[in-house]
């Protein structure tokens, strides 16, 4: 190989050694189904923006929030607005919102009865023990005229603050990721889309009652006020709200995950 021919291939190597040390790496936290799903869809398109998306899978909705709070990693996709409000207030950080991607339409399932008109009286009804979706549970059940809230719009109400219980529901409050593997030991469960997914429940078909499509519990692309609005966040953003993930959205969840944008 002759000098000239050297150079040139000098060249080229360094040019690509330098765009793959120029890629941008991007840790995310996310829980199973369908967050983790959304991210590993759309980590080829950024690849080819030079953001590398490395994801985190959790399966509790403590530790994906303290990681990125503590810069362990940049971002996480598991929770709602008041999930995220009410774990700010309570622990001290400073976790800001992203983007809005998706909807989770919130249900109650049973293995014991086909109707919410079957539930005996003193039935064991399972809820999450965090603030906003235990409250979250007793607003779908109050909807249902299953119960009355001393406020009857409180989304961080609890087991404490029903006013009126005519089938004396006896409520336990456990770990989301927990529900559906005690479904068969309760008489309903009220459990996040997410975990029921994981579980192989259909919410359009199985849940005995759900939220609508206008929910305002909205998913969301959550990270910290010092790196929000980074180059690779915001290209991390414009990927999940894109119309691909829209159509994979509808292609796959069948109507258990519902696009916000």
């Amino acid at each position: 190989m002759n000098f000239k021919k050297t150079l040139v291939a000098v060249a080229a190597a360094a040019s690509l050694f330098s765009t793959t040390a120029l890629a941008e790496k991007l840790s995310v936290a996310a829980t199973p189904v369908p967050h983790a799903e959304l991210l590993e869809f759309v980590k080829p398109a950024l690849a080819e923006q030079g953001v590398e998306l490395d994801v985190k899978v959790f399966t509790d909705y403590v530790q994906p929030n303290i990681q990125v709070d503590q810069k362990r990693l940049d971002a996480n996709f598991f929770q709602h607005q008041p999930y995220l409000d009410e774990f700010n207030d309570g622990r001290g950080t400073n976790l800001v919102t992203v983007a809005g991607i998706h909807v989770e339409p919130f249900g109650a399932y049973s293995n014991k009865i086909d109707s919410l008109d079957d539930l005996k009286d003193g039935a064991v009804v399972a809820i999450p023990n965090d603030p906003t979706n235990g409250g979250r549970a007793l607003l779908l059940l109050q909807k249902a005229g299953l119960i009355t809230l001393e406020d009857e719009s409180k989304i961080t109400a609890t087991p404490r603050d029903i006013a009126d219980n005519p089938k004396d529901l006896d409520f336990k409050e456990l770990e989301a990721a927990t529900l559906p593997r005690i479904l068969g030991q309760v008489d309903i469960a009220l459990i996040n889309t997410n975990y029921a997914l994981e579980a192989g429940l259909n919410p359009s078909e199985d849940a005995l009652i759900i939220e609508g499509s206008e929910s305002p519990y909205v998913n969301i692309l959550v990270a910290r006020p010092d790196n929000k609005d980074s180059e690779a966040m915001q290209k991390l953003a414009k990927a999940l709200q894109s119309e691909d993930v829209k159509a994979f959205i509808k292609e796959n969840y069948e109507g258990a995950v519902v696009p916000a944008f």
